[in-house]
């Protein structure tokens, strides 16, 4: 009888012992969930399972530090799941099973699937399918729409710059007697959208990385933010080196008016915020060469382990069926990276109004990312860029060196990282 269970492991040893198991027509999926996204698949597997007799289905949930830690070591050893939901896109790349052989209509999945398959593939000239993005996450701002409202000050419109906004941000601030106008996440990926916007482009044409003026703007405007006080700087100068600091709890404490985050949060405002404030996505302020944030999220990949070829890629031609991902978004409450759903929305039924209507902003800005945007996200040596823009900007905010000192330091940390990491 065919059955799927959702089972719970969090040691190594357990894991380990079920690299082993998978038999003939059995499925093995490794999954991780941020709400209930290995119950809705194990539901949706279920389905499967009736249509596609003699295939057996097995969702293992486990903590998203086995994913990060324990899946690697597995995987190193020849040993793993047919199937694990993964965030690590590029660094695991190694040990994915290309399922292009086993697919109904790869036009379906270049189609609607095409813009983040690179992230996916150990190379950029492979062509291969390897998995699919159960979701996009993207970075983006919210903002207390309580305090524009008390200010009398109309938010920016849909095309708005981030001048604009923080014009505007900064007479709510001085309305209403808040720290800041506006915090950013202590993040190289956060500050990459705004730098893309105002015309970084990242990489040269041989694919190498570069820091440009477009990105030089970014940094000028971002340390001129901080020091004429509309920035709040305790989230960046309240660090050293390059380490991840969080605003969004400046926001939720009803501190700045404005904070760029990402869609991940869109739950933590739901739960955190309730009836303290009214809170909005926005969509991304544009710069002068784009309106955009940066994509990211998890994703279902087949891996080489797997002794059951055929299966996998029938469950994932199953899974990656509008019919199923569109439920899929919908019960998890997630951004389709799914180019007909984009285009068509996800009702989501089971979200707040607030969440609800912050999920359509998100969703509806995956059309307004930059090509660039999803290069940088699916570069495997981002971090190379990420951290030494994070420390060096940290230091022009602080006064220990300038703008241009710091763009100069963040080519001269990259170049250097880039070095390191293709030894």
């Amino acid at each position: 009888m065919k059955s799927v269970f959702i089972r719970p492991l969090a040691l190594a040893a357990g894991l380990s012992a079920l690299a082993g198991m998978a038999h003939a027509g059995e499925i093995r999926v490794m999954c991780y969930q941020d709400g209930v996204e290995c119950e809705v698949t194990a539901d949706l597997a279920k389905r499967f399972e009736a249509q596609n007799p003699g295939t057996k289905v097995i969702v293992d949930t486990v903590p998203y530090k086995s994913i990060v830690e324990q899946l690697p070591v597995q995987l190193a050893a020849g040993q793993g799941p047919d199937i694990a939901r993964v965030t690590d896109l590029g660094g695991l790349s190694k040990y994915y099973m290309d399922i292009s052989a086993h697919l109904k209509n790869r036009k379906y999945w270049d189609d609607n699937f095409g813009a983040t398959a690179g992230w996916l593939r150990p190379s950029a000239t492979d062509k291969g399918i390897y998995g699919f993005m159960s979701q996009l996450t993207m970075t983006g701002p919210f903002v207390n729409k309580t305090l524009f409202e008390q200010a009398k000050v109309p938010m920016p419109g849909a095309k708005a710059t981030w001048d604009d906004w923080m014009e505007a941000s900064r007479k709510v601030a001085k309305a209403t007697q808040i720290k800041a106008a506006a915090a950013w996440d202590r993040s190289g990926h956060r500050f990459a959208g705004p730098a893309i916007s105002y015309g970084a482009k990242i990489f040269d044409a041989q694919g190498n990385p570069v820091i440009d003026a477009g990105y030089k703007n970014a940094v000028n405007k971002f340390v001129g933010w901080h020091k004429d006080g509309g920035m709040m700087r305790e989230v960046w100068a309240g660090s050293g080196g390059s380490t991840y600091a969080s605003s969004i709890d400046e926001f939720i404490n009803g501190n700045v008016a404005m904070v760029l985050a990402g869609s991940w949060q869109i739950g933590n405002l739901q739960n955190k915020v309730g009836t303290n404030f009214d809170w909005v996505a926005v969509p991304n302020p544009c710069g002068p060469a784009a309106c955009s944030g940066i994509p990211g999220g998890a994703a279902w990949v087949a891996l080489k382990t797997s002794k059951s070829p055929k299966e996998v890629g029938a469950f994932m031609d199953f899974m990656a069926s509008e019919a199923a991902y569109a439920e899929f978004s919908a019960r998890t409450n997630n951004i389709p990276a799914h180019a007909g759903l984009a285009k068509k929305g996800v009702d989501y039924a089971s979200a707040k109004p607030a969440a609800k209507a912050a999920l359509g902003v998100f969703s509806a800005g995956v059309a307004q990312l930059a090509p660039v945007a999803y290069q940088f996200q699916g570069y495997k040596f981002n971090r190379a860029i990420m951290l030494p823009t994070v420390s060096r900007v940290t230091q022009a905010i602080v006064g220990e060196m300038s703008t241009d000192e710091a763009v100069n330091k963040i080519t001269a940390d990259m170049q250097d990282a880039v070095k390191q990491a293709q030894k």
